[in-house]
């Protein structure tokens, strides 16, 4: 099994990875579909379903689906010229997308929210159609949004399709367990591991600076978010809080005033401030998805500002490290919240970071792999019931929790020998059964749990 940690780690924008960069990606393929069709077209529609319908306008789906059609793409998204396309296609009913002809599109029509039908086979499904002169359909794919941005359709789910087509690795590891036996035989790291994986697919030079733009990005994001205050979109009105946190937290250095607890303020301020900017539609790193993209960048930006001996020549291990463990999910589980619930996103977000940390301060792979089960175990069973469908509360503040829970993990693993009761391999096992068993209404849906028993107005 390979997964490489540009799958896992995709630079992206805000506000969710299933609800708007899928559509979005969805939508690409879409047009490539077109462009590779010898039919003439003239018009397009689409049908959102599922997650995608009850929660898409707060996750901006329909406005992804609209700037997909146009040929717009998550890794070079500018919202000026979103805004200006948005914008045109409103005035005009039309998009022209690069190599189509322009084609009538009114996304007030021929965007279709469908609450009644949910498709077959996932939570998140899409209905893209091409028209002929005379309004027939002549082209028509489902796609299926199913996490951290993956996009596959309704034949390659059918089909099983694989997540490791390519060359071989020389480390194909379908499970933990597989991980450590590796590991143990070849003397490796899992992060070494990971980068001969990753090499034999492609470029060393490449990949050292593919992972140090990741970093890059995410960094941005905390930075951004540590200095932007003001009420975020979607009609919640909720505060900015990162800003003010973090400015208190500075003038509070040197004082010898803060309890030893207040390094928890540091790492959840980190996390905050990416799903600030995260529910305000900027660019942000799938980690494994926007709605958990802040607890991983905050526990590593933790390890490097406030871990004695932190190097940044280490950041590399720590994102190998944690690709491992969230491709170990992802393959045998979820991290969709709409298949699988919070569970699937911060708490997959949650052991991926706690690995990561492990094992930058010298945990074997044994700790490594304790860390991740701690931290995934201690968020079986969370749901996913955003607010007004917005990734606003709870999810802002479950991404600092989830840091917390990240170090606590790591740090309880390095006190041992690597010898515990609870394989990861099974907590993921029970991970995608508590997924399976959820009541839908708690999957990202917002019709159960704090989205109803919350006043959203």
């Amino acid at each position: 099994m390979f997964l490489s940690v540009f799958d896992m780690f995709k630079v992206g924008i805000g506000p969710s990875s299933s609800h708007t960069m899928g559509p979005m990606v969805a939508a690409a393929r879409f047009l490539d579909m077109m462009r590779a069709s010898p039919f003439e077209f003239s018009g397009l529609k689409g049908s959102l379903h599922g997650s995608l319908a009850f929660t898409g306008v707060g996750h901006a789906t329909d406005r992804a689906t609209i700037l997909g059609l146009a040929g717009f793409v998550p890794d070079t998204y500018d919202n000026n010229k979103a805004e200006a396309a948005l914008a045109d296609i409103a005035s005009t009913h039309t998009v022209t997308p690069e190599g189509l002809p322009t084609l009538q599109f009114d996304p007030k029509a021929d965007l279709v929210f469908d609450y009644d039908n949910t498709l077959p086979g996932h939570a998140n499904g899409m209905i893209l159609m091409a028209t002929d002169a005379q309004g027939d359909v002549i082209l028509r794919q489902v796609f299926y949004s199913i996490g951290g941005g993956f996009v596959l359709t309704e034949e390659e789910l059918a089909e099983g399709k694989a997540t490791d087509e390519g060359a071989p690795v020389p480390f194909p590891f379908k499970s933990a367990a597989e991980m450590l036996e590796m590991a143990k035989s070849s003397g490796k790291s899992i992060a070494d591991m990971k980068r001969e994986n990753e090499i034999a697919r492609g470029c060393a030079d490449s990949f050292a600076r593919g992972s140090a733009r990741l970093w890059e990005v995410m960094n941005a994001c905390i930075e951004r978010g540590l200095a932007t205050d003001g009420i975020l979109p979607g009609g919640l009105k909720v505060r900015r809080r990162a800003k003010g946190i973090y400015d208190a937290l500075m003038a509070e250095r040197g004082m010898n005033l803060t309890a030893p607890h207040t390094i928890n303020d540091w790492m959840s301020v980190y996390a905050m401030a990416v799903n600030e900017e995260n529910a305000a539609g900027g660019q942000v790193v799938t980690a494994p998805t926007n709605g958990a993209a802040g607890v991983l960048p905050a526990v590593l930006r933790y390890y490097l500002d406030h871990v004695p001996g932190a190097s940044q020549s280490h950041i590399e291990d720590f994102l190998l490290t944690a690709a491992a463990i969230g491709g170990l999910v992802k393959f045998n589980a979820s991290i969709s919240g709409a298949e699988a619930g919070c569970q699937a996103e911060v708490g997959s977000a949650s052991a991926m970071a706690a690995a990561g940390l492990c094992a930058v301060m010298g945990g074997t792979p044994e700790q490594v792999e304790n860390a991740a089960e701690i931290a995934l175990e201690h968020h079986l069973g969370m749901t996913c019931d955003p607010v007004a469908g917005l990734v606003q509360v709870p999810c802002i503040e479950r991404n600092g929790l989830g840091a917390i829970k990240a170090v606590s993990a790591a740090s309880l693993s390095l006190r041992g020998d690597g010898e515990h009761f609870v394989p990861l391999d099974s907590v993921i096992e029970t991970m995608r059964q508590t997924g399976h068993d959820m009541h839908e209404k708690y999957k990202e849906t917002s019709l159960g749990g704090l989205a109803v028993n919350v006043p959203n107005c």
